[in-house]
């Protein structure tokens, strides 16, 4: 069978019209917490408005799930069945959430889908509400054509991927609930990065926080006080130091096409605030590493924790600045103290199998439709991807918007790209059912 030909091409239309109503909502589905709580059953409203009229409900063929852990916060599952229960082919990641975008840094509304030529934009149309749309609009095409398939074609919606610091929400308990067993028979197409290209690999992440406390003291009189400012930085250097000695560039990050190492860096700042002639007694900084899959993020944890305790217990050997800095008061027996914390959100990398079907198949159907194939690698990271794969899942990674546009002001996907994914799509499953 030739599904492409069956399915046909994109319908354009009412992809755009799809797509404005999800862009629509995006103001409403920023992920900030605590500020900002996406509501992401404001665009799973409009999947299901255009799903519902082909669902088991009507006497179609769709197996529609909403599944829901949080009020207002749902996921979808789709499925499109097929007669053999052993084969299955599934479309996951695309998520229903978005990042903050500020309007007053945009030179177009980014809470409205606008249209200049090829390009859509609108915060989300590549991360990731355009793939929303897109599989939306796969799953009603073969609703409406119902090809006699031999593997059920599943689509999975899902809430909370932009901050996983909050647990139990979106994929995380889907997966913990069972509801993702059965995608382990067949290749699992995670649809959330760019470029119309395989995706092979990305990074873990660690989220970190450094704490330094100090003693509190008039400016005038450094020599009474530990400052935690300059505590801090001198110890973070030692410790950055450290995590690039221990975890340097990989022999694999080359075959895979890594565009950078792993790497440990600071990302935000903060102090109690306080008078300018105050040396303040306490201070944080967040951060984060991203790790290529090659190392174990819990290997990393543990190293960043005896940095941060060899540095404690040995503060008197740390670098001061200035001739008065100091980081103990021997005669009010009281010395400087750093403390390590990790934030919730930890995730593993994951470097796709490259000799998988699911791979192959990828790799066939995007050449056959974009024309060219060159696989890339990036230190970003997705929910889950490794642990499904650490549980035998075939997870392949790919996306059709934009990575120059991802998570940035004035983001945009194109509409082409877009056709070409829903080419792909009608590809790969094309090619299982030829290769059953």
């Amino acid at each position: 069978m030739d599904l492409k030909q069956v399915l046909g091409d994109l319908d354009k239309e009412s992809y755009v019209d799809l797509l404005s109503n999800v862009i629509g909502e995006a103001k409403f589905v920023q992920n900030n917490p605590p500020d900002l709580i996406p509501e992401e059953d404001r665009v799973s409203k409009h999947v299901m408005d255009v799903l519902k009229p082909y669902s088991t409900s009507t006497g179609e063929p769709l197996i529609i799930k909403h599944v829901s852990y949080v009020n207002g916060r749902g996921n979808i599952i789709v499925e499109y069945p097929g007669s053999d229960e052993d084969k299955v082919v599934s479309f996951v990641g695309s998520h229903m959430d978005v990042v903050p975008a500020n309007p007053d840094q945009w030179d177009f509304d980014p809470f409205s889908l606008s249209i200049d030529g090829d390009q859509l934009r609108g915060r989300g149309t590549t991360g990731c509400l355009g793939h929303v749309a897109l599989l939306t609009q796969l799953m009603k095409r073969l609703a409406e054509k119902k090809p006699k398939l031999k593997s059920t074609v599943v689509a999975v919606f899902i809430a909370n991927a932009e901050n996983s610091t909050i647990p139990g929400i979106g994929v995380d308990q889907l997966w913990e609930d069972g509801y993702l067993d059965r995608l382990k028979q067949g290749p699992l197409y995670w649809i959330d990065t760019a470029d119309k290209q395989p995706c092979i690999g990305t990074a873990g992440v660690i989220y970190w926080t450094i704490q330094a406390t100090g003693k509190l003291f008039h400016s005038g009189l450094p020599n009474k006080a530990i400052n935690s400012m300059e505590l801090l930085m001198e110890a973070f250097k030692v410790i950055q130091s450290r995590f690039y000695e221990d975890f340097p560039p990989h022999p694999k990050e080359q075959e895979y096409k890594f565009e950078t190492p792993s790497t440990m860096k600071p990302t935000q700042w903060s102090y109690p605030g306080g008078g300018i002639n105050q040396i303040p007694a306490d201070c944080t900084i967040f951060g984060d590493v991203r790790l290529t899959p090659f190392y174990e993020t819990s290997d990393v944890m543990k190293k960043l924790q005896e940095y941060v305790d060899d540095i404690n217990e040995n503060i008197e050997n740390l670098p001061t600045r200035g001739p008065v800095s100091k980081y103990v008061l021997p005669d009010e027996n009281l010395k400087g103290k750093l403390t390590l914390s990790f934030v919730a959100g930890l995730m593993p990398g994951i470097a796709c199998n490259l000799d998988s079907h699911g791979y192959r198949v990828l790799y066939d159907a995007t050449k056959e439709v974009v024309g060219s194939v060159t696989p890339f690698s990036i230190t970003a990271s997705l929910p889950l991807v490794r642990e499904l794969q650490d549980q035998g899942y075939d997870v392949q990674l790919i996306g059709y918007g934009l990575m120059d546009t991802y998570h940035a002001n004035n983001e945009y996907c194109l509409l082409s790209d877009m056709s070409q994914g829903f080419e792909v799509f009608a590809s790969i499953i094309s090619r299982l059912e030829n290769d059953n």
